[in-house]
């Protein structure tokens, strides 16, 4: 029962984890007892770029109080974790790598180079994980997954054959968004919009057959405003709102592009904002998505001016070999020269960047593969709307609603190498005109294969080529919580834990992530993935700022666990999560964090020792209290406790998890251990009330320490490895969770 004199985490956490894990108690099947009540979570995979920080940290703590708590519950609970291959970032650091050896993907090809990032994975890519274990989570490890494992990838190519099928995957020209460090497409949640300080060009227009006269105000030009002017190059109309009075004459005409002479018509468009400059937009559907739209609506060209190198097409005529912004001077220039700039104004605007690069994208039209969306976004509107899904806290259902209410297809193609190629290939008929073609088969360039195929099912004769690009990493992110319990196979995981109880994420994935999880859920299981949706909040620095390593604000939790311990730094997170949208993080949480545990040890130590010096040492307690035994100082602190107990499972019921550590925290420092344990040792020294005082005393720290576990699981563990009670359990997390006090 001895506990030693001084608490030291870096003595205890490492040893308490593996035994823990040698246990197998994280794995449900290692659970005893009849539990037909499930809880299932899938871990939100961290990428295997990634180490360990605070978002991860605060995250996964927070579920594991929940699975933890679930657990003690009765409940057969499954903790589901894994990594994501995170195509774009992976690449980027194997091509860091490469960089130092003087090399590029390019010197390897492709073969070497995916060899190359397999071996940083096994290398790297389970680091994470591990650190989480630092933090105590309880995850059933045996059952670890990654998004390029043999049977996932098996799902991912079989999610791309229904939907191909289906008809909702097919292959087409739009402006995408375009990162020319990365040299791949992203989708519109790929992107980082910063604002900026930037100008507004006024450019005027000649409008054909306008002469100057009374009607026209003396002007025979119509005045465009654009952040870019280097893209005016690629202009093939200009447009109006319909509604706009101020330029119905001009509908219809031709004005004249400044610098190319080219003719091109002036039509009429909702889209167009009559309030923004001057009302009138310059229609360039190559480089910009309201501008593709617009054309398609209106049978427009669209001019590819500036290529996927980031350079000026020949397209462009005079800027050829430019960069825009070289372009931009250049045009600029000559437009002052021509007297067609009619100002310049100072603008501020939100510019979109690479999320992982943060590079400044190019929209630019591309030949890409899109998911149709019109049906999947209604299926997973209907599953919030209807409460088969709900969000905690509901109000970041709006997040929702508003980006599948409004979505466009989703571009799923990327060209980068790491990742799920698409199961696309090519014939190659076209290289060898010696080929023999069926008339029937003329018009067609590709096929679907989930294999190697012997032969191409287009020719008969030639060896088809798999197309190079992969899937983007949340195509194959949108299948997790069905694709790690073993589908399209039906296993018996799959059968028996889908679908997932709860899943929990930063608010800045809900739409990247959530919402594909969902519609996804409900297309290949028809069933939602899960009940829950938890959004966490937001870290900040402690003046109201995004941490940024970069920057030397971020803070690696594995730095607070060396300092303080795991349990303390778990504290000082749960703590500030109190169900706000941000928190600012306070270092002082954590510190108060490791003095509780202090409390808690030193509070245990007396009560064992007390044991220890009572005639019952020998014995171990049945926990039972007698009521008529009872004095008004142990009626004080078991009411105290049945009101804790109370407390604890309605905020934790509701997501509130740092009301319920406070308020944990509140009873055992100030009421059990400030008032009880002081007058615990006046009743100590009464001879008929000694053993009285020992059971209320243990039956007090016991039920505390089971509440404790889900928030402190290290020295709650090691403390009740200790206490000398009849048919303890092999460890704490598999002690009943308290509901209210028996005597």
């Amino acid at each position: 029962m001895e506990l030693p004199k001084t608490y030291n985490p870096k003595e205890v956490e490492g040893l308490i984890y593996s035994f823990w894990e040698e246990t197998g108690l994280f794995n449900p099947d290692k659970l005893s007892g009849k539990r037909k009540e499930k809880f299932v979570v899938p871990i939100a995979p961290p990428n295997i770029t990634g180490e360990l920080h605070m978002g991860h940290a605060l995250e996964n703590i927070l579920v594991d109080v929940l699975v933890r708590k679930e657990r003690m519950k009765g409940k057969k609970t499954l903790w589901v974790p894994g990594t994501d291959h995170a195509g774009i970032a992976t690449q980027n650091m194997v091509e860091k790598e490469l960089r130092k050896e003087g090399k590029t993907r390019f010197d390897l090809g492709r073969e070497k180079f995916i060899e190359r990032v397999w071996q940083w994975k096994e290398k790297y890519g389970g680091i994470i994980l591990d650190q989480l274990k630092k933090l105590g989570c309880s995850c059933d490890w045996s059952r670890t997954r990654f998004t390029m494992d043999k049977n996932y990838s098996k799902a991912v190519e079989q999610v791309f054959l229904h939907y191909y099928n289906k008809g909702w995957i097919y292959q087409g020209e739009r402006v995408i968004n375009w990162c020319k460090r990365c040299q791949t497409s992203l989708s519109d949640l790929e992107l980082e919009y910063k604002e900026e300080r930037g100008k507004l060009y006024y450019i005027r227009y000649l409008v054909k057959g306008l002469n100057k006269g009374k009607q026209t105000a003396s002007k025979n030009y119509i005045t465009v405003a654009t952040t870019r002017p280097e893209t005016m190059l690629g202009d093939t109309a200009l447009s109006v709102n319909p509604q706009d009075k101020r330029y119905k004459n001009l509908v219809g005409k031709k004005a004249i592009l400044p610098l190319l002479a080219r003719e091109i018509p002036i039509i009429e468009d909702p889209a167009i904002d009559k309030d923004f400059g001057t009302g009138v937009l310059k229609v360039t559907p190559a480089h910009d998505l309201t501008d593709w739209e617009i054309a398609k609506r209106h049978k427009l060209p669209g001019i590819k001016i500036i290529d996927e190198e980031g350079r000026m097409t020949k397209e462009s005529k005079i800027c050829e070999g430019l960069t825009p912004l070289e372009c931009r001077a250049k045009v600029v220039k000559e437009l002052k020269r021509q007297g067609l700039l009619e100002k310049i104004e100072d603008h501020l605007y939100l510019l979109p960047y690479c999320y992982r690069c943060h590079t400044l994208i190019e929209p630019i039209l591309s030949k890409q593969w899109f998911l149709k969306m019109e049906e999947l976004s209604q299926k997973a509107i209907e599953a919030v709307k209807n409460g088969k899904v709900k969000f905690q806290p509901k109000r970041f259902e709006k997040i929702y609603f508003t980006w599948l209410e409004n979505v466009k297809d989703w571009c799923i193609s990327r060209q980068i190498w790491w990742g799920h190629q698409l199961p696309v290939w090519q014939c190659q008929r076209g290289r060898n005109s010696k080929l023999q073609i069926p008339k029937s088969k003329l018009k067609e360039k590709y096929f679907i294969s989930l294999g190697k195929p012997r032969k191409c099912p287009l020719c008969g004769k030639c060896r088809p080529k798999q197309v190079d690009d992969v899937l983007d990493t949340w195509f194959s992110s949108a299948l997790w919580p069905f694709a790690i319990l073993g589908w399209p196979q039906k296993t018996p995981d799959l059968k028996e834990f889908y679908p997932h109880t709860l899943v929990s994420s930063a608010r800045d994935i809900i739409n990247l992530w959530i919402a594909r999880m969902i519609f996804s859920g409900l297309e290949f299981m028809k069933k939602p993935p899960f009940a829950t949706v938890f959004i966490h909040g937001t870290i900040l620095t402690k003046e109201g700022k995004r941490m940024s390593k970069s920057l030397g604000t971020g803070i690696d939790p594995l730095e607070l666990v060396e300092k303080y311990g795991g349990d303390a730094t778990r504290f000082g997170l749960i703590w500030q999560a109190t169900g706000l949208q941000d928190i600012r993080f306070d270092e002082g949480t954590i510190l108060t964090g490791k003095k509780f545990c202090n409390k808690v040890w030193n509070a245990s130590r007396f009560i064992l020792r007390e044991i220890e010096n009572s005639k019952s040492q020998s014995k171990k307690s049945k926990l039972q209290l007698k009521k008529e035994k009872l004095t008004l100082a142990d009626r004080k602190i078991l009411n105290g406790l049945q009101k804790t107990i109370k407390a604890v499972n309605e905020e934790l019921e509701d997501f509130r998890f740092g009301q319920a550590l406070q308020a944990l925290y509140h009873f055992f420092w100030h009421q059990f251990c400030d008032i009880y344990l002081e007058e615990s040792k006046r009743q100590l020294k009464i001879k008929s009330n000694t053993q009285e005082t020992i059971n209320v005393l243990i039956y007090v720290l016991f039920t505390s320490l089971k509440l404790l576990h889900p928030f402190l699981p290290f020295i709650t563990e090691q403390i009740y490895q200790k206490l000398p009670i009849e048919d303890k359990k092999e460890s704490i997390m598999i002690e009943e969770w308290p509901e209210k006090i028996n005597f």
